[in-house]
């Protein structure tokens, strides 16, 4: 089953990183996020991939071709321009790297890449967020189901802490930083039948994955959401990159499933 991962947005909110690089080459722990997604899904088995490219695209087309090189012990002859390679450590991702416009929307990018998907089931997630969630549960569940698509729905921890007033001034409860306010959102880590692509369209271009498409399919009852309570993270601005960074330090990144 292949991944589809969109990498092509502005990645404005990130500005301080994003003015030189597309977002999900931001790196956590000396790695892109977009490698730290990729692990997540090779770590169940899943190594083909199908990455969306819009804004500064040529930096990941760039980051792939020299992969190999990078991660490489090698002898190089300059008069005769000979390459021995002695030893290499990298993984076995089979990646399609795909133009889908500048400013292209989410729906439209997906609908781009449909000839190198097929006819088949496949994966959709963001270039921009990881979390430790069981791939191949999450597979079982759609193909349980029998729907068009899977969303992964997580539960964001809540930015700021919260309390519990009594009408005397008296905090009842404290709670710094709650696991949320007990709504679900769109996690990504979508899992989707080919049917998908009917739902989009001409106008896909101009249109978000999130909107038209998302909710066609929950209007017609096809969409159906995996919880996971586990550990989600997007990154959406600095602070979230400068928190992941903390994370992975800390050698216990919950995301770290490999």
């Amino acid at each position: 089953m292949k991944v589809v991962i969109f990498a092509g947005g502005l990645g404005t909110r990130l500005a301080e990183e994003t003015d030189i690089r597309p977002k999900p080459m931001v790196e956590v722990g000396g790695k892109p996020i977009l490698w730290h997604i990729m692990k997540i899904y090779s770590h169940y088995g899943f190594n083909e991939f199908i990455i969306c490219l819009g804004y500064k695209g040529f930096f990941i087309k760039e980051y792939f071709m020299d992969y190999y090189m990078h991660n490489s012990d090698m002898t190089v002859e300059l008069n005769s321009n000979k390459v021995d390679i002695h030893y290499t450590q990298t993984e076995s991702f089979k990646v399609t790297l795909v133009d889908t416009g500048l400013n292209t929307k989410t729906a439209g990018r997906l609908k781009r890449i449909q000839k190198y998907v097929g006819n088949e089931k496949f994966m959709l997630t963001y270039g921009d967020g990881v979390c430790d969630v069981n791939i191949h549960d999450l597979v079982k569940f759609h193909e349980a189901h029998g729907k068009i698509a899977t969303v992964t729905a997580v539960q964001p921890e809540a930015r700021f802490g919260g309390m519990d007033l009594g009408e005397n001034g008296n905090v009842n409860i404290f709670k710094e930083k709650p696991s949320g306010d007990g709504k679900w959102i769109n996690g990504g880590f979508f899992v989707l039948s080919p049917e998908v692509f009917t739902y989009l369209d001409e106008h896909s271009d101009v249109t978000m994955w999130e909107d038209g498409p998302l909710e066609k399919l929950s209007k017609n009852s096809e969409l159906m959401a995996y919880r996971h309570k586990g550990f989600w993270k997007c990154m959406d601005a600095l602070r979230d990159k400068i928190e992941l960074e903390q994370i992975w330090n800390t050698g216990k990144a919950n995301w770290k499933v490999w």
